[in-house]
């Protein structure tokens, strides 16, 4: 427990202070926002606010962790897992690659970075890595970091060992790639409006910190009683959720209308990676879905916006995503986030009910 106050503490201190240097450093080398001219026209006045904010995110995970683990190395003698490690990654790599992305932006002061195709062999190399080194690498919990297969909670209810390992690992690197590139885009979909994206990032990694923390004292192999799970280090994984959770929770307070820094792609796409990367060390890839369910209402939204104009002509949808459908409906953007934030705490609450339901069924105390 106080591994996870030190982490928690570290996190929220270094987005406190990073932040508002960030917002200088960033006006100092004037790298401030492009806005997409079809948008709102309320948008517009949005144009050079500070951005690239999910720097600060970033250090604010990988610092609030590493603080942690400097700890129980310290005190207990615990080694890093590579459980840990491994998520880590996908939040950095995926990030970034949305670092990139603003930078290109800000140099060719436009709205547009990297090319479309560009972005998503980024996204392949760097899932593709994840996925293969989370099913060979071996850890100290003895279970593997990921399993080969499509999970709802814990137990594969399709799995890709039918034709053996190699096939194996060949479907569960394809499925990785589906996952992180949905939840990536999801996430960067979601981040239209000031706060939007980090006040409901904060809200779905708060649920997963709960979902790891009761699999961390139910892990198969513990003292506890009930039904137990065989998930690699979800002590570590509470770690990054919860520290995950307060840099948002920090950045917020910057963040929030009117903004006065942007996490640009850096942050959406770190924290997209970082929510894929705990569904699958979690077990709850199709749970995710659900604790997840703004960021699919987000993307569904422009999906259907996009499909419909192609067959029909005709749009959906004032503007995709659905949040610019709600503005030009008239909603202040203030309405529209906190009634969004609101949404996704909803699923959030659904998720965590059908998660301990679940675990309740299995252990015999539901009948």
């Amino acid at each position: 427990m106080i591994s996870l106050i030190i982490g928690i503490v570290v996190s929220l201190v270094v987005t406190m202070v990073g932040t508002p240097a960030m917002i200088k450093l960033v006006h100092r080398l004037h790298y401030g926002q492009y806005i997409r001219q079809d948008g709102p026209q309320s948008h517009l006045l949005k144009r050079g606010t500070a951005t690239m904010g999910g720097v600060v995110i970033i250090l604010a995970v990988l610092l609030g962790w590493g603080a942690s683990a400097l700890y129980r190395g310290l005190t207990g003698g615990q080694a890093v897992s590579w459980s840990a490690v491994l998520v880590l990654f996908a939040m950095v790599s995926m990030g970034s690659l949305g670092f990139i992305d603003d930078f290109a932006k800000v140099r060719k002061k436009q709205n547009t970075g990297l090319s479309v195709g560009g972005k998503f062999f980024g996204q392949f190399v760097f899932a593709t890595i994840y996925a293969v080194l989370a099913l060979l690498i071996p850890t100290k919990s003895g279970f593997p970091s990921a399993q080969a297969g499509m999970s709802f909670i814990e137990h594969p209810f399709f799995s890709f060992e039918f034709a053996g390992k190699a096939v194996a690992i060949i479907i569960f690197v394809i499925w990785v790639n589906f996952l992180m590139i949905a939840w990536t885009n999801a996430v960067n979909l979601t981040d239209g409006l000031d706060g939007l994206a980090t006040g409901s990032s904060m809200i779905s990694l708060a649920g997963y910190t709960i979902i790891a923390f009761w699999e961390s004292y139910h892990v198969k192999g513990g003292p506890k009683v009930g039904y137990s799970y065989a998930v690699s280090d979800p002590l570590d994984l509470t770690i990054i959720a919860a520290c995950a959770a307060v840099a948002c929770f920090g950045f917020l307070w910057y963040n929030s209308n009117p903004a006065t820094i942007f996490m640009g792609d850096t942050g959406s796409l770190a924290l997209g990676g970082l929510f894929a990367a705990l569904s699958i060390a979690t077990h709850t890839e199709f749970l995710a879905v659900i604790i997840g369910g703004l960021y699919v209402i987000e993307a569904m939204s422009d999906v259907i916006q996009v499909g419909c104009f192609k067959l029909t002509h005709k749009r959906v949808f004032k503007m995709a995503p659905i949040h610019h459908h709600f503005e030009l409906m008239g909603w202040s953007e203030q309405k529209v986030v906190v009634r969004f934030w609101m949404i996704e705490f909803m699923f959030v609450l659904i998720g965590l009910v059908i998660f301990y339901t679940d675990w309740a069924s299995r252990t015999g105390l539901l009948v």
